[in-house]
């Protein structure tokens, strides 16, 4: 890739202008709740055919080998077990996750899709197919396909976009705003929202998580599932702590994680999600929301950042 102008506007740098956080305004949460807490489910469709986005276990010749089964398998897993976990922790508790999907995922998984679905989850589009964005060839194309999909299926199209490994090249702003995409989750840089330049209008940088996801703290870092927990607990602490503070960080913060089915809906983990859900709902000063919600309330707030 040739070297790019630092005049040009879709530099990240250039899209989303700096704002230090102590020159941000105070925001305030419904309720005066300190921390909004935005869960995110991901559910993916990896193609027997490509090689697997993530490995489990690392192939005998160091070589990727297709077709790769174990691989595959240790995702199939989630989809056809790991996800009714996640469903059920979820409902017994009255909490309604922003689900992360890939367009494909709502014919080739239709029973997962139509059960989020049917609990009210709300749906981020993840792309079609589970796979780098900079791979594909016709991106606007592949954003509505995505956009369709989940359309056809809910009936709403979707408001936010999470980039497969939350991968962007530099023009893929412009190609969802132009598709009617609201919020992004690929832009992790504040604990608040803040707004993305594009060539048809602002989209808002909402604050996903890369620390509080399972994939680089339990598959990538292969950390305890404890960590999970402590990381997620530690954070909510600090921030409420800041939030109702009078410091220059003071003010309403978002707290997100991210979690998925192969790898917290197995046996041994699932119990970190149960005990992490709980330990927040028993804080009053927290509510749970999901991305669209946070994209209202946030827009309705009055900052400009």
């Amino acid at each position: 890739m040739s070297e790019i102008p630092r005049t040009d506007r879709r530099r990240p740098e250039n899209r989303l202008a700096y704002r230090a956080a102590i020159d941000r305004p105070r925001l305030a949460l419904p309720g005066a709740k300190a921390v909004a807490v935005w869960p995110v489910v991901n559910v993916e469709h990896w193609l027997i055919d490509h090689p697997m986005p993530r490995q489990i276990l690392v192939p005998p010749t160091a070589a990727t080998l297709l077709p790769d089964v174990p691989n595959w398998a240790w995702h199939e897993y989630g989809m056809r077990v790991g996800f009714w976990r996640f469903l059920e922790a979820f409902a017994v508790r009255g909490i309604r996750p922003t689900l992360s999907i890939n367009g494909s995922v709502c014919t080739a998984y239709p029973r997962v899709a139509a059960a989020a679905h049917a609990a009210g989850w709300e749906f981020m589009a993840h792309g079609f197919e589970q796979g780098p964005t900079h791979r594909i060839e016709d991106q606007p194309g592949m954003i509505a396909r995505t956009v369709a999909a989940i359309r056809d299926l809910t009936g709403a199209a979707p408001r936010g976009w999470l980039g497969p490994g939350l991968t962007e090249t530099l023009d893929t702003p412009d190609h969802l705003k132009a598709a009617g995409i609201e919020y992004v989750g690929d832009f992790v840089v504040d604990d608040r929202p803040a707004r993305i330049a594009t060539a048809h209008g602002p989209l808002v940088a909402m604050p996903y998580s890369v620390e509080l996801n399972d994939i680089p703290l339990l598959a990538i870092q292969h950390h305890r599932a404890d960590e999970f927990v402590e990381r997620a607990l530690a954070q909510c602490d600090r921030l409420a702590r800041e939030a109702v503070g009078d410091g220059p960080l003071s003010g309403a913060k978002i707290m997100s994680f991210a979690i998925h089915p192969y790898i917290t809906g197995v046996p041994h983990r699932i119990g970190l999600l149960e005990r992490l859900l709980d330990a927040l709902l028993a804080r009053p000063d927290v509510v749970f929301l999901q991305g669209g919600e946070l994209l209202d309330w946030y827009l309705g707030t009055g900052d400009d950042a």
